[in-house]
């Protein structure tokens, strides 16, 4: 007779293996290219420890959360599938992505490419719970900008960061809001309001981890927002385009 396999313990916390030095050479790295997407991910495994866990055990206490754990849906597909998105409707939040994506030459695929940079090969895809909610986490990256209202300018980079690390809890995104803040120096007054700001809509709005994604992409974008509690980013909209990329 063969063993009974072992009882599986999905609240047992998993080790909280940190490495700061690892995150701060990838933030080092960041803050000298913002478009080196790679490093964020890096800082992500460095910091994040348990967190994903811990995501994940909250979406199955929420109330859609086991349907969307049990049908496991893989975004990045759907994401990708330019047909199907345009048949979503005008205004929706789905076209809104879309034209987003668009405009910034953006792809899920190749946010999918970054994510697995670092990794062996096959890990970052692999059949786990977890890893499917670590690729939904990254899958919804995009869509975040779009909810909230954040450019892919430094400063809307840095707001939807530290928005993330409200929702999720990860230290990660606490390292990379927190370099970013101490950066800006007492004259980036502006910034910094820009930025608590974030942290405040982060607080108070909707845990959007737990949203039905492929409903919410059909939803018209500023209901959307109003159900989610996203009210607009007015520190950030105050700051001129041209002066969102602050050099420091």
């Amino acid at each position: 007779m063969t063993a009974a396999a072992p009882p599986i313990n999905a609240r047992k916390r998993l080790p909280a293996r940190r490495d700061l030095g690892r995150a701060l050479a990838a933030l080092g790295r960041l803050f000298a290219n913002k478009d080196d997407t790679a490093q964020v991910f890096e800082i992500m495994r460095a910091l994040n420890g348990p967190a994903g866990q811990k995501l994940y055990l909250r979406l199955l206490s929420s109330p859609e959360g086991g349907r969307l754990a049990y049908e496991h849906v893989e975004l990045a597909p759907k994401l990708m599938d330019r047909d199907w998105l345009a048949r979503l409707p005008a205004g929706s939040v789905g076209a809104a992505y879309a034209a987003f994506t668009a405009r910034e030459n953006l792809s899920a695929e190749g946010l999918a490419a970054e994510s697995r940079k670092g990794l062996a090969e096959g890990e970052m895809d692999r059949a786990h719970p977890y890893a499917w909610f670590g690729r939904r986490m990254r899958d919804t990256h995009d869509i975040w900008h779009v909810l909230t209202g954040y450019g892919r300018d430094s400063l809307g980079e840095v707001c939807l960061v530290t928005f993330s690390f409200q929702q999720t809890r990860g230290l990660g995104w606490a390292l990379i809001a927190a370099g970013a803040y101490l950066r800006t120096g007492r004259a980036g007054g502006r910034y910094r309001a820009a930025i608590r700001e974030a942290a405040r809509r982060g607080k108070a709005s909707a845990w959007l981890p737990g949203e039905d994604y492929e409903r919410l992409l059909t939803e018209p974008l500023e209901a959307a927002r109003r159900r989610l509690g996203l009210t607009p980013p007015a520190a950030y909209d105050a700051i001129p385009l041209e002066d969102r990329n602050p050099t420091a």
